[in-house]
């Protein structure tokens, strides 16, 4: 399945979770064998000479995606999640929404001092939760090698607001809105 044909593949829900909001629907994209490991595989052959050293994947569709690739890519996998959802040890940052604050946590040891690591996330929209887990991961002594995404919602600016912030980040695909 050729790369281009990715984005026919990612279904658009109107109106949800509210009116004016055109969801983009990756769970298409995972629910057909082929689109999906042509998404993992274009990702994997983008990363393959990086010496990435752990895919940390963001809750939830980025651990489908970012654990796929951590497989393809032969390293370990991290999980990014929301507070009280780990069992062990946990380190934290909070970020701000556009109404009110959230928090993200990963355990303390699970990404090694100075280790290649590529964050993980279906979608990007404003860039704050993917922002927050790049810091997560800065924080407890990693180097985030770029933020990948399956979606960029060109409209809502997060990739450039991840540039800002240091980090670099590539999409598979492009739509314009929100």
């Amino acid at each position: 399945m050729p790369h281009d044909s990715l984005k026919a593949l990612i279904r658009t829900i109107p109106d949800f979770p509210k009116p004016g909001i055109q969801f983009r629907d990756v769970t298409t994209l995972m629910n057909n064998a082929a689109g999906f490991a042509t998404a993992i595989n274009a990702l994997a052959d983008r990363y393959q000479k990086l010496a990435i050293e752990q895919v940390a994947g963001i809750e939830s569709r980025g651990f489908v995606f970012g654990a796929a690739l951590a497989v393809a890519l032969g390293c370990g996998f991290t999980p990014i999640r929301k507070p009280g959802k780990l069992p062990g040890a946990t380190i934290g940052r909070d970020y701000q929404l556009e109404y009110g604050s959230d928090r993200l946590e990963m355990h303390v040891d699970a990404i090694r001092a100075d280790a290649r690591v590529l964050l993980v996330d279906d979608l990007i929209a404003t860039g704050g939760t993917a922002e927050a887990a790049a810091h997560l991961i800065t924080q407890a002594g990693g180097r985030v090698v770029e933020c990948a995404f399956v979606i960029d919602l060109l409209a809502l600016g997060g990739r450039e607001r991840l540039q800002a912030a240091g980090f670099n980040s590539f999409a598979l695909c492009a739509f314009d809105g929100h």
